[in-house]
């Protein structure tokens, strides 16, 4: 297969298993998604959909949200862990929304990464997801399934978004990183991962990575 092949067989094959994609993070409007990507970093989505509706039932908008101290927005998302970061990030982000965005989420990527403890990935989600802008957002998910699937070099998720983004049809990326999450999730663990399901890998996938999973096999 020549790799635009394989791109298709990818951009297909997911079309066939997920041709409604929902987005994993609850949420009802871009400011509670913020808050919801950015308690996701090393948690789990499940562990965040458990905890954000306790959060957002005493403040789902900033003016709210600054009116609880950092030691109170600590003490609710605790469970999803990192929390003094977290709760200083939740709290210090929901100022500057009020005073410099008039309480709105801004539809940019520079002035989403300057809030306090928002990274490129977060910012792409919240583009993504929110604003329906092109972004290729890279979790571990994606990160490991394009290396696995011999589209990029697994050197840092910098570069595999790089790959993705020239490989993929940009008007098909807000769909296209849901689903390869998706996928990674039900068929292509990084724990667990058996190869018979994962139809993809099992066709395309790179050559060292298939022959180390039987070595394993034996």
């Amino acid at each position: 297969m020549t790799k635009q092949e394989k791109v298709d067989f990818v951009i297909n094959t997911l079309n066939d298993i997920y041709p409604e994609i929902p987005i994993p993070l609850d949420h009802k409007d871009p400011y509670t998604l913020l808050i919801a990507v950015l308690l996701s970093a090393q948690s789990t989505d499940v562990k965040v959909n458990q905890i954000t509706p306790k959060l957002f039932e005493i403040a789902d908008n900033p003016k709210a949200m600054v009116k609880l101290s950092v030691e109170e927005i600590r003490e609710i998302i605790k469970p999803v862990g990192l929390s003094p970061m977290k709760s200083k990030g939740i709290h210090g982000l929901s100022k500057i929304l009020l005073e410099e965005h008039n309480g709105q989420v801004p539809v940019s990527f520079e002035a989403l990464e300057a809030l306090p403890a928002v990274g490129h990935k977060t910012a792409s989600v919240v583009m993504a997801q929110a604003f329906n802008v092109p972004a290729f957002p890279v979790d571990t998910h994606i990160h490991r399934l394009m290396y696995r699937w011999n589209l990029s070099n697994g050197k840092n998720v910098i570069q595999t978004e790089k790959d993705a983004k020239r490989l993929f049809p940009k008007d098909l990326w807000n769909k296209l990183h849901l689903q390869i999450i998706w996928y990674g999730r039900q068929y292509s663990p990084a724990r667990g991962w058996d190869l018979e399901k994962d139809i993809i890998t099992k066709e395309i996938g790179r050559k060292t990575v298939l022959t180390e999973y039987y070595k394993k096999k034996k």
